[in-house]
């Protein structure tokens, strides 16, 4: 046996994760503006990998394959092989050289064979380790190298699409994925073809028909010699293809044999090296990898963990000042586990006399209306915070302090609004206090709401801010708590444990606020945006939340019975038209209903190829055929009743009799609120059972529903920042705009415009800005492109100001990366130079829309702020319940409606001055319905 028996091999291939990599990131650049996108997607990929001992076992083998320029064996088999792919873009062919660069610092072996593809390479190395009693672990996410997976091969992707952790894939994952085992994928990819490298296979055989001929026929040749069995259409196509399957086959097999001698002397060639620290750090300065370089200079300057227990002390060698980088973790850190009187009274003293301390609560639950306090969190400095259990359930320390104690000595500080606070989305923590009878006061600053406002396209957990702007890496909850299935409640975790965890998140909220206000205050509009927007606005929406919403449950149940009938009817009616039952439900059988039974048009297909069945699909055939259209109509009532009508009950809370949903603000990149559990804001209301459903958000015995919204605010804002004469003009003088615009485009007195006529320009004027082109008018209107050309070209002579804006907007955001509101808020565009074409066009359309939806998120986080302020200055009874994209909801007593009617929309119509005068309308009923 040979000595290496046993030994694990790490084989990437690097040009498939090269490509993915350019392709799925962002187009990062560098401060030079240089492309970093396939280097950072790579090279994360090949840490992360490496890292994980779960996937190989510690293996010392290792080697990052790439393809060699120029032909291969299979352009002469082929002369069509890979003909469809499209030349390297340049900023990809820029980052290769790099790449090969950095992947040797980061100690792995590199081969680039000429003449052999990178998959043959792989194959081949894989096959030399088998016969040395070697494990390979191949890095892919090409279905190509399932053939290859046996008992001592499996593959790996390390960039999956949704982030989860990587799971190798053995011989059953191949069987489980594919439906045929590994020494059968070679005849599943002649069958299917392979599109990625222009390898055609049997028409019409997709994955399904494949597995099924290869479980019925054994293999390809089985199949072959079947052919004339095989009947139908793809039985007659099989037949066809039968002299091409052969070289199909050749060209999909993964060569093992290839001659790698002169790049290859032996397996000591592929041995993992130790990272070369200096070349990494001169690599990341000069491509502007800045966290990889804070991390590594904190690792070179002895960088060690804190140790758990009461209290635990690590001091640091002081590490290098770097200008511009993130401060790094404190010199000393020191946190301590209060568990006795003495202690807390000697940790109030000392938050006191803090003019600001980082606060954290640790719960039972995400919930915040459900949620129990397990501990708090305190920090005074950065490196000095400590952690008060009481609620955990375990612990090898002394006993933890009564719950009612520690509150009570702690809420002349928590209740006081002179003692200022810093916290990590502190809305929630608010919530949670309130629980036990806590009323919160004193929130200074919250970095949740600093990170948002400063760069509202990145994250902004905790754990990432720490990261990226303090170069400290934090305890995650999944360290503590176990993950997935084991992972367990923080109640269940030992204080021992949890005491470091807990501390240190109320020190790195603190640390980070240090780092982040400064930066803030730097830009004065950032730093208004902050403080008279956001941090007011969080106080407003935590009042809403914890208020909730009154719902009629029994008239949702009566709704909820008439929906099951109209859906009962729509799913005979479909069967009728189909001439058959069938699952209404089931893609797959509907699929095969209209495309292969009705022989129906293909739109567009899945990933997989089959014909899709999506929304889009279903409503272009709807035009034609009336069996989409029942589908349709079937899924729209399906999905009211399960998600809202349904559902709605069910989250009454059972203390207050109301629903409670979360506003979360740091979500949508343009400043707009975002609603869950329940989802207030997609309400469907196109369709009357849609707007039924606002008829069971209902007022209190005796009040009203006051609904408030802004009217056309974003042609509004449209005008503001376009300054075009003619749209002003139209606002200011209270004309009806998408009259006056039909008047513009068509060339008619605004008192001879049609009603069809007005209907076109209201669809010109909100699908201009939301980048609508030619071709999305032709088909929203039902016109041809011509006429749908010349009625936007028409509005661009009549409307110049608004062509200009557009233009102007474009190059802006071209140069500067991102565009802004009215009151500063930037909106980051990370696509807007890409080298992807419909990802650059779709930031050039947000480029011209976010500065109006985000000046309108603005503006009705002023009105909120500005009404509840007024409620609360004349001691009004009303509350605000919802907020809905430009719509405040609010329960009014009936001594309060006439103050209402007229003070709400004043309020909103006063928040900015602008070009054009603000309007919000108003409307009063018993239930939402009503009132909207």
């Amino acid at each position: 046996m040979s000595d290496l028996a046993g030994e694990s091999l790490l084989l990437v291939d690097g040009s498939g994760y090269l490509y993915r990599a350019f392709h799925a990131l962002p187009d990062l650049r560098n401060a030079g503006g240089e492309p970093t996108g396939a280097l950072y997607g790579v090279a994360t990929m090949l840490r992360r990998l490496r890292a994980d001992q779960r996937l190989h076992g510690g293996a010392r083998f290792g080697a990052v394959i790439f393809d060699a320029p120029g032909r291969t064996f299979r352009d002469d088999l082929y002369d069509q092989y890979k003909a469809n792919r499209a030349s390297m873009p340049e900023e990809l062919a820029r980052q290769i050289g790099p790449l090969k660069e950095l992947v040797s610092a980061l100690g792995w072996p590199v081969l680039v064979v000429e003449g052999v593809e990178a998959d043959d390479v792989i194959g081949t190395i894989s096959s030399q380790a088998r016969a040395l009693g070697m494990r390979s672990v191949i890095a892919t996410g090409d279905k190509d190298l399932a053939q290859l997976v046996d008992d001592h091969c499996v593959l790996v992707n390390t960039m999956t699409r949704d982030g989860s952790p990587p799971e190798p894939m053995d011989a059953t994952g191949v069987q489980e994925r594919f439906g045929v085992p590994p020494d059968r994928i070679v005849d599943w990819l002649a069958l299917v073809g392979d599109t990625v490298d222009n390898v055609p296979g049997v028409p019409k055989v997709g994955p399904k028909t494949a597995v099924k001929w290869i479980a019925e026929h054994g293999s390809l040749d089985g199949i072959m010699a079947a052919a004339d069995r095989i009947t139908g259409v793809v039985g007659e196509n099989l037949r066809e293809a039968l002299p091409w399957l052969p070289t199909a086959r050749d060209l999909v097999t993964v060569r093992c044999d290839c001659d790698l001698s002169t790049h290859l002397t032996g397996p000591e060639a592929l041995l993992l090296q130790t990272e070369d620290d200096q070349r990494l750090l001169t690599f990341y300065e000069r491509w502007g990898f800045r966290s990889w370089q804070k991390e590594l200079r904190a690792r070179l300057g002895g960088e060690t963990q804190v140790a758990g227990g009461v209290t635990g002390i690590v001091d640091r060698s002081a590490t290098p000042d770097v200008a511009n980088e993130p401060p790094g973790p404190p010199q000393c850190v020191q946190y301590e586990t209060v568990l006795s009187v003495e202690q807390l009274d000697d940790w109030i003293e000392r938050i006191q006399s803090c003019p600001l301390v980082g606060f954290d609560t640790e719960t039972t639950s995400l919930d915040p209306m459900a949620a129990q306090l397990v501990g708090l969190s305190l920090a005074v400095a950065p490196g000095i915070a400590c952690y008060v259990p009481v609620g955990h359930r375990y612990t090898t320390m002394p006993d933890q302090l009564p719950l009612a104690l520690v509150l009570e000595r702690l809420r002349p500080w928590l209740e006081d609004p002179l003692a200022a606070k810093v916290g990590q989305h502190l809305k929630y923590d608010t919530h949670v206090l309130q629980n036990h009878g806590i009323k919160l006061a004193g929130i200074a600053h919250d970095t949740l709401l600093e990170s948002y406002v400063f760069e509202a396209h990145r994250r902004h957990d905790l754990g990432s801010l720490a990261e990226r702007w303090l170069g400290r890496a934090t305890v995650s909850y999944e360290d503590v708590a176990g993950k997935g299935a084991s992972q367990i409640s923080f109640e269940q975790v030992p204080v021992e444990v949890a005491a470091h965890y807990a501390a240190e998140d109320a020190d790195v909220t603190l640390h980070l606020h240090q780092h982040l206000w400064p930066k803030l205050q730097a830009e004065p509009r950032l730093a208004a945006l902050y403080q008279t927007i956001e941090l007011p606005v969080a106080r407003v929406l935590q009042r809403m939340e914890r208020h909730g919403v009154l719902v009629d449950c029994a008239m949702l149940e009566k709704q909820g019975d008439e929906l099951a009938v109209k859906i009962l009817q729509l799913e005979r009616h479909a069967q009728e038209l189909a001439g058959q039952p069938f699952n209404l439900g089931s893609p797959k059988q509907l699929g095969e209903l209209l495309f292969d039974r009705l022989k129906l048009p293909v739109v567009k297909k899945t990933a997989g190829g089959a014909p899709s069945t999506d929304e889009e699909v279903l409503e272009k055939l709807a035009l034609d055929f009336p069996l989409p259209r029942a589908v349709l109509d079937w899924r729209s009532l399906s999905k009211l009743k399960s998600t809202y009508v349904d559902k709605l009950p069910r989250m009454v809370n059972a203390r207050t009799g109301r629903v409670h949903t979360s506003y979360a603000q740091a979500v949508a990149v343009t400043g707009r609120l975002a609603s869950s559990e329940p989802n207030l804001q997609n309400i469907p209301i196109r369709t009357p059972e849609g707007r039924r459903i606002r008829e069971a958000f209902i007022a209190p015995p005796g009040w009203s529903i006051v609904s408030a919204d802004y009217s056309q605010i974003e042609l509004r804002i449209m005008a503001h920042l376009s300054d075009d004469e003619a749209l002003l003009r139209a606002f200011n003088e209270g004309q009806d705009v998408h009259r006056a615009t039909a008047a513009e485009v068509f060339g008619t007195e605004p008192a001879h415009v049609t009603s069809e006529q007005r209907r076109y320009a209201k669809v010109i004027n909100f699908g201009l800005i939301y980048g609508m082109t030619a071709f999305g008018l032709a088909q929203n209107l039902g016109i041809g492109r011509d006429a749908a050309k010349s009625w936007i070209d028409r509005y661009f002579q009549r409307y110049p100001g608004v062509a200009r804006y557009m233009e102007q907007t474009r190059e802006r955001a071209k140069r500067d990366g991102y565009v802004e509101t009215v009151f500063g808020r930037r909106l980051w565009l990370p696509e807007i130079n890409s080298p992807n074409g419909p990802r650059r066009a779709g930031a050039e359309r947000a480029a011209i829309n976010a500065p109006m939806q985000g000046t309108a998120a603005d503006l009705i986080k002023l009105a909120m702020i500005s009404v509840q302020d007024v409620i609360d200055q004349e001691g009004r009874q009303s509350r605000l319940i919802m907020q809905v994209h430009d719509e405040l909801v609010l329960e009014v007593p009936p001594a309060e409606l006439d103050w209402a009617r007229v003070e709400i929309p004043a309020r909103m119509a006063a928040v900015a001055s602008m070009k054009v005068p603000l309007l919000a309308e108003v409307g009063v009923g018993p239930n939402w319905d009503q009132a909207h």
